[in-house]
């Protein structure tokens, strides 16, 4: 009798062993599965900024509030609150909804001049209203850039082939750091008819990249045609063999030998 009393209570600690075993599995599991989904508190702009507009006055108006994100989405170095730069003045524009970084705050002397990261480059490029997203990039928008081109490979005997026309990703995760303004420009297309020429809006867009980002960006801009693609927290980039006109139209190749 005195066996089996000794029995059941050794299974029923194995089960309450087992049991707490299991819930702290579980609690794991949940907490694995709501990393980064956790709400944090972090300060943002409820309107536009102006390059040189001192905290004071910009507080003053109401164009700071405090707002929650996720762990995930919070940017490095936001703050939550403007004590810590409350006698500088904004260096750039700081547009609605962006999160309030003390790099985008400066001296009065400061105003006007880029917030580049330490380890990058400054390159600017020239884009008409389509082939930035329609103006939806702001400085602190993160794009990705594409390339398409018309490329002639250069024979050793001084011939040129010319090769299909090309579309493909050329840098997957930029930061904008600077908007300029837009201007005018002529644009004039040649077809069968003879050439047209209509005008079309083009504005500076200014991207912090390191050293082989900036080759290959001027590169292309210089020899192509170039698009940013504006980019989200969950936006998945990835580089492939791109697009060539037989891939979008199988058809029209389908009896070229």
């Amino acid at each position: 009798m005195a066996r089996r009393s000794v029995l059941l209570i050794v299974a029923v600690l194995i089960a309450l062993v087992g049991t707490s075993l299991i819930v702290l599995y579980v609690q794991g599991i949940d907490a694995r599965a709501t990393a980064g989904q956790e709400l944090v508190e972090v300060l943002t702009a409820t309107d536009v900024i102006d390059a040189g507009e001192d905290v004071a006055a910009a507080q003053e108006a109401g164009k700071f509030e405090k707002s929650e994100v996720r762990r995930e989405d919070l940017v490095e170095g936001a703050l939550t609150s403007t004590s810590s730069i409350t006698d500088l003045v904004a260096v750039g524009t700081i547009y609605p909804g962006e999160q309030i970084l003390a790099k985008k705050f400066g001296n009065l002397g400061d105003a006007g001049t880029l917030v580049i990261p330490d380890d990058k480059l400054a390159v600017s490029v020239e884009l008409t209203d389509p082939e930035r997203v329609a103006g939806f990039v702001n400085p602190g928008s993160e794009v990705a850039i594409f390339v398409s081109a018309d490329p002639v490979l250069y024979k050793p005997d001084g011939k040129e082939q010319k090769l299909a026309q090309y579309t493909g990703l050329l840098l997957p995760k930029v930061e904008v750091v600077g908007v300029g303004t837009t201007s005018i420009a002529a644009k004039t297309t040649k077809s069968e008819e003879g050439e047209e020429t209509e005008q079309v809006a083009r504005t500076i867009l200014t991207v912090a990249v390191n050293q082989e980002d900036a080759e290959k960006l001027i590169y292309a801009d210089r020899n192509g045609d170039i698009s940013f693609a504006l980019l989200t927290g969950d936006s998945e980039v990835s580089a492939n063999a791109g697009v060539r006109a037989a891939d979008i139209m199988p058809g029209a190749f389908r009896n070229i030998p």
